[in-house]
């Protein structure tokens, strides 16, 4: 099946011969559905908020102990936010149908688009672009129906090119002085919750052929937000690795080869980003998509709410480094019960059916292995019918029961009883997490040891006009971290803000 030059190929990416021999008995066998047992509910593994512990005052009183870095997979590119422009580029031409397709109704993305053009932060760029181009202002272009050639300066190479780049340095947000990108917006965040002693670490990942763009734009405003805030900033990038790529194959499973011959790999989705989040320096890490931001005057509310999930973490950290600590004392069996309440509890755990024949030895065996982990805490917004996953139950390899962050794409949805778990889930997963990655004596954990490999996904794509199948690894917040002690929070809807579509950029919290 490979030959020695595909032997050669596999090395030099990094990647051994095993790991690819099962990357395409992945693809014949596929992937199993997770188990899942219940939809994560308040009360029943999802936490409200409460006030007996006032868990902001926890975070700002020991934010100082920790080293805090703000993670942000940044290396999207901005292309599916202009699908629909790309699209009417692409199709659209001067006939009635044409226009009614387009413009008919009031919600239809182009009319929309077209009719709120002042709104977008990026409007004087592109009004000066549209200028230059045909001689005439942006709201002339429009009213005289120019519209390929606004889309022409707003979206290609030799205009504006925000088709191609990354959301990260798009203007999403106009101030009375100023226009910001995402970038400066987490700038801005991690200054306000994820500082310590006096600094901000930020890391973002990012595409080789944006990580230059990055950089200059970082180093063009970041002297003017450590000035504002009158903090130091280290500010880091990283790239996703060659050796997480995934073989790519044809409908036969068979591996699907470029034209010159060569293996076709791919990148294998967020998921490769374990790697990244393995390699930083830290105690705690944030975790937030790269689009998730909104201006300041609703800024507090985040910030709040970050402080609250970090102080939750520190909280549930030491009541788990005090139990591993008794678990090490002379005294361990006395601790197994304090232990089975909290895992019952607190994290939700069920136990495996064997658990309960174990001898002492064995349960505190068995406790400080599922206590000594990585810690997360995950806030969840309310179910308002915004598509991703949510937090469920799920059945775990030993028999056991945990909480964990489950994409529809590992849930049987043909399956009823599953699809009316799905139907009745009442939160779901917007991208808020803030980690603990050090053990109770200070060493990080290697995090490659606690993801399900189970949990990957197939998905159909084309190549050369050709199909083909590949493969993404584990997701970095559901089976890459299907390992880890993990603990639910209700937060307010307003921190969940993502721009997926450019009209997204309309709606009030981005204005």
């Amino acid at each position: 099946m490979l030959t020695e030059k595909d032997l050669l190929q596999i090395k030099n990416k990094g990647i051994s011969y095993d790991t690819v021999v099962n990357q395409v008995e992945n693809f014949k066998n596929g992937f199993p559905f997770l188990e899942i047992k219940k939809a994560a509910s308040i009360g029943d593994g999802l936490l409200e908020m409460d006030s007996e512990h006032d868990y902001e005052a926890i975070y700002n009183q020991f934010v100082d102990k920790y080293k805090i870095v703000k993670f942000v997979p940044a290396s999207g590119a901005a292309s599916r936010m202009f699908k629909d422009l790309f699209d009417f580029y692409d199709n659209f031409n001067d006939s009635e149908n044409s226009k009614s397709l387009y413009f008919s109704l009031p919600d239809k993305p182009l009319k929309k688009f077209f009719d709120n053009t002042p709104r977008f932060a990026f409007y004087p760029e592109l009004n000066e672009k549209t200028k230059f181009a045909i001689g005439i202002d942006l709201e002339e272009a429009v009213k005289h129906e120019k519209y390929k050639d606004i889309l022409k300066q707003l979206l290609y190479e030799d205009a504006m090119n925000y088709g191609n780049l990354p959301k990260g340095l798009l203007k999403f947000h106009k101030y009375e002085n100023k226009v910001r990108t995402p970038v400066e917006e987490h700038i801005v965040e991690a200054a306000n919750y994820s500082c310590s002693n006096n600094k901000a670490y930020i890391h973002f990942t990012v595409s080789p052929e944006h990580l230059d763009a990055f950089k200059k734009h970082i180093d063009e405003v970041i002297g003017e937000y450590s000035e504002k805030f009158n903090i130091k900033y280290d500010i880091t990038f990283s790239l996703q690795k060659q050796s997480t790529d995934t073989i790519a194959v044809d409908m036969e499973n068979k591996p699907f080869r470029n034209q010159d011959g060569s293996l076709v790999f791919r990148p294998a989705g967020h998921g490769a980003l374990i790697e990244n989040l393995n390699d930083l320096d830290a105690d705690i890490v944030f975790v937030k998509n790269i689009d998730n931001v909104v201006p300041d005057r609703l800024k507090d509310e985040t910030y709040k709410f970050k402080k609250i999930i970090g102080g939750i973490l520190i909280h549930y950290k030491d009541i788990i480094f005090g139990f591993l600590k008794a678990l090490d004392s002379k005294n361990a069996f006395e601790a197994i019960a304090d232990i089975e309440t909290f895992f019952k509890n607190e994290l939700f755990f069920s136990f495996p059916p064997l658990y309960k024949n174990f001898s002492d030895l064995e349960k505190t065996k068995y406790l400080r292995h599922i206590l000594n982990r990585p810690i997360r805490v995950c806030g969840m917004v309310k179910n308002e019918g915004e598509p991703g996953g949510g937090p469920f139950s799920a059945e775990n390899h030993d028999g056991s029961v945990s909480l964990q962050i489950v994409e529809m794409s590992q849930i049987d949805i043909k399956n009823p009883e599953k699809a009316n778990l799905v139907k009745n889930a009442t939160h779901f997963n917007p991208v808020d997490l803030v980690c603990y990655i050090k053990d109770y004596k200070g060493k990080k954990f290697d995090l490659r040891k606690f993801v399900d490999v189970n949990t990957g996904f197939i998905s159909k794509k084309s190549k050369d006009g050709k199909e083909l199948k590949a493969q993404e690894l584990p997701g970095l917040w559901n089976g890459a971290m299907s390992d880890w002690s993990t603990i639910f929070i209700e937060v307010p809807i307003i921190t969940f803000n993502p721009v997926k579509e450019v009209n997204d950029l309309l709606r009030e919290n981005h204005q």
